[in-house]
């Protein structure tokens, strides 16, 4: 595994885990986890909304039962005011929810800091200057040790890049959903990094492609037909996953966060990962999309 540094120090394995979707099970969970230590992934990403929390509870007793702690660098996110008793879920960027949120999230993780904390979306609407705040009182407090964005909002990200001291912007960034190039300059001149999250555009960028267009893309995707996502994805001469994995990182990106439910599945992204030569990659098959709201 190789590692990628941010400018607050942050150490990336270059293959993220993204716990969403992990089992709500705990032994389950416990061999994905394990099976990621094990293949050297030291970046876990999640969020006090998942499972109502109940993901960062499990990723808490993981770590406590498992060590290795001082190892990793722990993600989670922030700015989802949600219920127990309902499905509500209220946008909150708030100073006040913030610094509450982190209190909560540290008790369920087990931990008394958080590598990394992120606003989870964002609005040009929002307070920045408060939010901002929030998150530099943390920092400053030994609560967090750097702090991002997780958006796909060019106005937000552009507001951050000139406004904060952020380390890494989330963003969902592929091969097929390769907007985020327009935005990379801007990024890389902050000294700020992404992390890449849908590495595989729920299974079109891998070897399942043609049953997953089947079966999900039937009306295409972005400005692709059902026909013109099958011709360019058949048209792709390495594995499709180990493609996108190479494509991302010949970008400024510090991790790519890919998801798994399974041992099997994270064993297969690990793999393609391994066969990674950073210069290999179909950029050139694939259309060039922009954003075109949020501007």
């Amino acid at each position: 595994m190789n590692y990628r540094t941010t400018k607050s120090g942050l150490k990336f394995s270059e293959l993220g885990l993204g716990c969403m979707n992990l089992p709500t099970d705990y032994h389950e969970a416990q061999s994905i986890l394990k099976q990621a230590l094990d293949s050297e992934i030291t970046y876990f990403d999640t969020a006090d909304l998942y499972n109502k929390g109940d993901n960062e509870k499990l990723l808490g007793r993981f770590f406590k039962e498992n060590g290795h702690r001082q190892d990793i660098v722990l993600g989670s996110k922030v700015g989802n005011e949600f219920s127990q008793q309902s499905d509500e879920v209220k946008w909150n960027p708030s100073r006040e929810h913030i610094l509450h949120g982190i209190k909560d999230s540290l008790h369920r993780l087990g931990t008394d800091y958080l590598d990394l904390y992120m606003l989870h979306g964002g609005t040009i609407e929002d307070n920045m200057e408060e939010t901002l705040d929030a998150f530099n009182i943390l920092k400053q407090d030994g609560l967090i040790r750097a702090y991002g964005i997780s958006s796909i909002r060019p106005n937000v990200i552009r507001e951050y890049l000139d406004h904060s001291d952020i380390d890494v912007i989330m963003m969902q960034f592929n091969l097929l959903d390769n907007r985020p190039e327009m935005l990379l300059d801007e990024i890389a001149a902050r000294d700020v990094k992404v992390l890449a999250r849908g590495p595989v555009m729920k299974g079109l960028l891998t070897d399942q492609s043609q049953s997953i267009i089947a079966r999900k893309f039937e009306e295409g995707v972005f400005d692709y037909s059902k026909e013109e996502l099958t011709q360019t994805l058949s048209n792709v001469d390495e594995p499709l996953t180990v493609s996108t994995m190479n494509y991302l990182l010949s970008q400024p990106v510090a991790s790519i966060v890919a998801g798994a439910s399974s041992v099997d599945q994270l064993t297969t992204n690990v793999q393609y990962y391994e066969q990674v030569d950073y210069h290999t990659h179909s950029r050139e098959r694939f259309q060039n999309l922009q954003y075109e709201q949020h501007l």
